[in-house]
């Protein structure tokens, strides 16, 4: 687990649990959603609507269409040159770069073509086989949920 347990979150997946270090020297006001909505028990029993096999695995819709986000208003981006490689959590948005809301998707693989153009907000330290484990599709037949995503310090 990371060492800071107020920037760690702990999703609980149906294949296992995953533990993300959360970024906030990259994106402090992405981080700062993240962990608000987290603690709000947005993202509890949300799908990952959207898995391409060696792309990645996108969630955060509460209506598991891909067209949904919390009722708060979207965020500036925070875009790095952070890599996007396997593990990387980064923010889904529209077209337009200051879009993000509350949907974000985990890079099974390297995507670094993504780089410079959606807010990295996390890593995975482990876990990830769970998160390999989520049913594929766009969307998946019986899309996999997040049981529970936690703050560390908040358990």
């Amino acid at each position: 687990m990371s060492d800071d347990p107020e920037n760690t979150l702990i999703m609980t997946l149906p294949a296992g649990e995953v533990v993300i270090r959360l970024r906030p020297d990259l994106a402090p006001n992405h981080v700062a959603r993240i962990k608000e909505l987290v603690r709000e028990g947005f993202y509890d029993d949300v799908t990952f609507h959207r898995v391409i096999p060696g792309f990645m695995a996108q969630g955060g819709d509460p209506t598991g269409t891909g067209r949904g986000g919390s009722q708060k208003p979207n965020l500036k981006a925070e875009f790095s040159s952070e890599p996007h490689v396997r593990g990387v959590c980064s923010m889904a948005r529209t077209p337009h770069p200051d879009s993000a809301n509350s949907q974000f998707f985990i890079c099974f693989d390297d995507a670094t073509f993504l780089d410079n153009q959606y807010t990295v907000w996390g890593q995975i330290v482990s876990g990830m086989e769970a998160v390999d484990a989520l049913p594929k599709g766009e969307p998946p037949p019986n899309p996999g949920r997040i049981t529970s995503l936690k703050v560390a310090a908040d358990v």
